[in-house]
């Protein structure tokens, strides 16, 4: 044998243990991926068990909390009603489930729980709420609501500080005159106003009128032809109450500005045809002793 077959054997050799070394090689890989993909389905199946153990575990401690606390309650129960505590029904709960509970109780020691003391409660004064006091019935806005009376003009004066207002003394019938200041310099001489009977309003609320306070108000029939100052029947005296006949008089002692009761009568104040003053063509009158009348202006407002 020579040199070269000598070589060409060694080579085969070689060969032939190269790829023996990597057919094991490949074979192991195989080997070791089955081996690998076996653990994985065993520990998925361990890890589904323990989930399915756990969670027995977690139902079965769940399931004992539940009847713990539904113990507790019971004996709570019981012993709110050992102690007079009233037991009262939650919503949508059967009533046979609490009442079986109160009337069969669990027997438990009875704690030794000292009485409250009790302090003695101040009697409070009862405070009126809202809903028991009655609300003030509304009276209807008419005539009724203002407080007309027949008043006597005892002083006139001219206003130190206005010049186209008077400053009159008016005997209502009460302790004493009342001071009304009104707009009538440029219609009524002053002479015709000096003891005058004349128709007054008397609750409106006083203001003051460049310094001097009103205390009502002369009616008059006011229209662009002028101003009459209304008169009441001959024979009337101050303090005499003015009607209207189908209309209740039940004045405000003072009306409320912020009601505008006398702004929503105003409108249906006026004289009629035969110098009457009205309130809605009904007549104002004195009783038994006849109407209040205009002088000559007849079918104008009255204010």
């Amino acid at each position: 044998m020579n040199i070269f077959t000598g070589i060409f054997r060694l080579r085969y050799l070689i060969n032939m243990s190269s790829k023996v070394a990597i057919e094991r090689v490949k074979q192991n890989t195989i080997l070791a991926k089955k081996t690998i993909n076996e653990l994985k389905s065993e520990l998925e199946i361990i890890n589904k068990e323990y989930n399915l153990l756990l969670s027995k575990q977690l139902q079965e401690e769940n399931a004992k909390l539940i009847a713990a606390v539904e113990e507790a309650k019971k004996k709570l129960v019981h012993l709110e009603v050992q102690n007079g505590v009233k037991q009262i029904p939650l919503p949508n709960q059967k009533n046979t489930l609490l009442t079986s509970s109160i009337e069969n109780p669990i027997e438990t020691p009875t704690p030794n729980i000292p009485e409250p003391v009790t302090k003695p409660k101040k009697e409070k004064k009862e405070k009126k709420s809202n809903e028991s006091k009655q609300a003030p019935v509304e009276l209807p806005v008419d005539v009724g609501r203002l407080d007309l009376r027949v008043g006597k003009v005892e002083e006139v004066q001219r206003h130190p500080d206005a010049d186209t207002l008077y400053v009159l003394k008016i005997n209502c019938g009460e302790e004493k005159p009342r001071t009304v200041c009104s707009g009538l310099v440029k219609h009524i001489p002053l002479e015709e106003l000096n003891n005058r009977i004349v128709v007054l309003l008397c609750n409106l609320k006083p203001v003051k009128m460049r310094g001097i306070t009103s205390e009502a108000m002369v009616m008059c029939a006011s229209s662009e032809a002028g101003v009459e100052v209304l008169s009441p029947p001959a024979d009337s005296e101050p303090g005499d109450l003015v009607h209207c006949e189908g209309y209740t008089r039940n004045p405000d002692p003072v009306m409320n500005p912020k009601k505008k009761i006398f702004e929503t009568v105003a409108p249906d104040l006026h004289t009629n045809d035969q110098l009457q003053a009205c309130y809605k063509n009904i007549p104002w009158t004195v009783l038994d002793k006849g109407f209040c009348v205009a002088k000559s202006l007849i079918n104008v407002p009255v204010k």
